[in-house]
């Protein structure tokens, strides 16, 4: 390797998927008592985060595959029968249990989320001439950045929840939580070390798979374990893994497309269009099942709330489909075909 391995451009790299977490990471550190004076994400702040980013980056997976001409055909079969396929395992899995479709969701979703970070370390590692054990170094570190945080979770009772209260399985195993953080440092001291060995014998250092890596550790440790408040985990989950995700999605099709929506002056369009899909979803989620927020949704006030267990069994899994099929097709359509990504260089992703 002898230059940076930018996605786009260093600008663009570092406002769309390198400083989102560090930002909000620093907000936290810097204003501790306000996101942890409250016990719950004020409406607002919710409408903004989880709204805006979450739901929002959900939907931004449309520009990679129904939109995209070359995708849609190549995908054409799963783009029919994952959707179908969500929501049919979603019936099935609400009729056994609440707990249990919302647990599989969960783990499903933080599937995802773990995923995204080492695919956007490899993505960062693609130049680089590394050998087996060193990609095996990269992964653990980045795997475990983001594991010991969710085994702490698993271990210590936290005050916050993915969907909902009870989605994590809690386990009384201390133990594991130390022996996992004894892996954590080991993990963090061997890619260190590799680091200095790599930025030497090339004479470049790959600061955006660094400060991936950093990133990571830092929102996920922060959000988690130092901290103990569903603002600070929802501001430092959501920002650090959906404004990346969206940034991607439009510096992948910017290289493949002309089209004007993938312009940088159209940026309000490409994420607006993103964010009035997720209000209209949470609308319904709202109305129909959470009744948490009906004052942004009142529009769909005349639609009932839904009590009776077969009447969700159809609904709930119907409105998750959006969010089930994200998940899905996220296996798919970053696995990289002959090795590389429309110009990004050779790479393999999962």
């Amino acid at each position: 390797m002898n230059r940076i391995p930018w996605l786009h451009s260093a600008l663009a790299d570092s406002i769309l998927i390198l400083s989102p977490a560090f930002v909000v990471t620093a907000a936290v550190l810097l204003w501790p008592r306000f996101f942890t004076a409250e016990n719950d994400v004020s409406p607002l702040l919710w409408l903004m985060l989880v709204v805006g980013v979450d739901v929002a980056h959900v939907y931004s997976t449309l520009y990679r595959t129904y939109f995209d001409k070359e995708e849609s055909a190549r995908y054409r079969q799963l783009l029919i029968f994952i959707p179908l396929g969500c929501w049919v395992a979603g019936i099935l899995l609400y009729s056994l249990g609440k707990y249990t479709f919302w647990r599989t969701l969960a783990y499903l979703a933080v599937f995802h989320f773990v995923r995204q970070q080492y695919g956007f370390l490899r993505l960062y590692s693609r130049l680089e001439s590394t050998c087996r054990i060193g990609r095996i170094v990269d992964g653990a570190a980045v795997y475990l950045a983001t594991l010991y945080p969710l085994v702490y979770w698993h271990t210590h009772p936290r005050s916050f929840h993915w969907f909902l209260d009870g989605d994590f399985i809690p386990l009384a195993a201390p133990w594991l939580e130390r022996i996992t953080l004894m892996l954590y440092a080991a993990a963090l001291a061997a890619y260190a070390s590799k680091a200095i060995v790599d930025a030497r014998r090339s004479g470049v250092v790959n600061w955006p798979k660094h400060l991936i890596l950093v990133g990571t550790a830092l929102s996920w440790y922060t959000g988690i374990v130092l901290y103990d408040g569903d603002l600070t985990f929802t501001a430092t989950n959501v920002v650090a893994h959906g404004i990346p995700y969206m940034g991607l999605i439009w510096m992948f099709e910017r290289k493949k497309s002309t089209a004007l929506i993938y312009r940088p002056l159209m940026a309000p369009v490409f994420t607006g269009f993103l964010i009035v899909l997720a209000y209209v979803e949470e609308a319904f989620w709202d109305v129909l099942v959470w009744r948490d927020h009906t004052q942004f949704f009142s529009w769909l006030a005349f639609l009932p709330h839904l009590e009776e267990k077969s009447a969700l069994a159809i609904v709930v899994p119907l409105l998750a489909v959006p969010q089930a099929t994200h998940y899905v097709l996220d296996g798919f359509i970053w696995r990289i075909r002959k090795g590389a990504i429309s110009g990004l260089g050779p790479v393999s992703l999962p």
